[in-house]
């Protein structure tokens, strides 16, 4: 199973890139999710058989990252009735061309590091940089909310894929620790969401400049 991982990454990152181009919030969404099924799918070809603590993971992964988050999502838009990614800081050309940028360039300085044999040759360093810089571009070029979220869940896919890196030293240790911090961000970030709506009628954050003294 451990040949299957290169293909599931290519799919993570053409996803990355529908993430950046998208201006339809559900279509941005959509992504998503399916990067976080791809995931979870991840994490048994990585464990490389079929053990209980593996299915149990990646049945957490997908039921997290591409169901119930996705959910929340899809009813956060429907609750502040938008569909669209208005006025982005950078243009969504733009973001897919500084998405190309960094994954060629995450491709380039993956060949520098000192990493485990096993793993030379493989996409798992590439596609954990190029997710996570991925979600730091949609974390800091989007005005609204809701998109910033989706921005820290392609942060958090990045963190995960290196995560794949320790899967024979710490097999559940580290997936396990960023799906907790995921499920508790999300739900930081729902109150937030909630608040800024409920104060400006819109989820726009560049409305809390207004908050200052």
């Amino acid at each position: 199973m451990y040949q299957l991982i290169d293909p599931i990454l290519v799919a993570v990152l053409l996803l990355n890139f529908a993430a950046l181009g998208a201006s339809q919030l559900r279509t941005v969404i959509h992504a998503i999710a399916l990067q976080g099924v791809l995931l979870g799918v991840l994490v048994v070809v990585a464990h490389n058989e079929f053990t209980i603590w593996a299915v149990l993971m990646a049945c957490a992964a997908i039921t997290l990252k591409g169901i119930f988050i996705p959910r929340l999502l899809f009813h956060a838009i429907r609750e502040v009735s938008i569909r669209r990614e208005v006025e982005p800081i950078i243009g969504f050309i733009a973001s897919l061309l500084l998405g190309g940028l960094g994954t060629a360039l995450a491709v380039l300085f993956s060949n520098t590091l000192p990493i485990a044999q096993e793993h030379v040759g493989s996409l798992i360093v590439p596609a954990a940089l190029s997710t996570t810089l991925t979600g730091f571009l949609i974390l800091t070029t989007r005005v609204k909310a809701i998109t910033q979220v989706v921005g820290y869940l392609v942060l958090e896919n990045g963190i995960f894929i290196f995560g794949m890196l320790l899967v024979e030293a710490m097999p559940f240790l580290v997936e396990i620790g960023v799906l907790l911090d995921l499920f508790v961000a999300i739900f930081v970030m729902g109150i937030i969401i909630n608040r800024i709506s409920r104060e400006f009628s819109t989820v726009s954050t560049r409305n809390l400049s207004s908050l200052k003294e």
